[in-house]
């Protein structure tokens, strides 16, 4: 049985934020890649057992903007995003274009 009330993830978001290549979309789809970029920095963080400070002491920069960049309220650096990989968390970035 077929529920006709459901909407597919991508038509809400044609509905809430216009097609993909609208301004409103492009804003949001950036703000979702910046939530990502936080969320995935704050979960390497927390799998090495290390605090924000314990990260930020390690990379050369402040607690208070690791949190920035984990919550999403910073614009970050591409430099500084590769030396908090690097150097605080061992690891190496990797780009890839769509």
């Amino acid at each position: 049985m077929k529920n006709n009330n459901l909407t597919s993830f991508t038509d809400y978001l044609n509905e809430e934020y216009g097609e993909r290549g609208t301004s409103t979309r492009e804003e949001f789809e950036e703000g979702f890649e910046a939530f990502k970029l936080g969320a995935m920095l704050q979960e390497l963080r927390k799998e090495k057992g290390m605090t924000q400070a314990q990260l930020a002491e390690k990379c050369g920069t402040t607690k208070t903007y690791i949190s920035r960049i984990e919550n999403d309220a910073s614009d970050i650096r591409l430099s500084t995003l590769m030396r908090i990989i690097r150097e605080g968390l061992g690891g190496h970035l990797k780009l890839s274009v769509e």
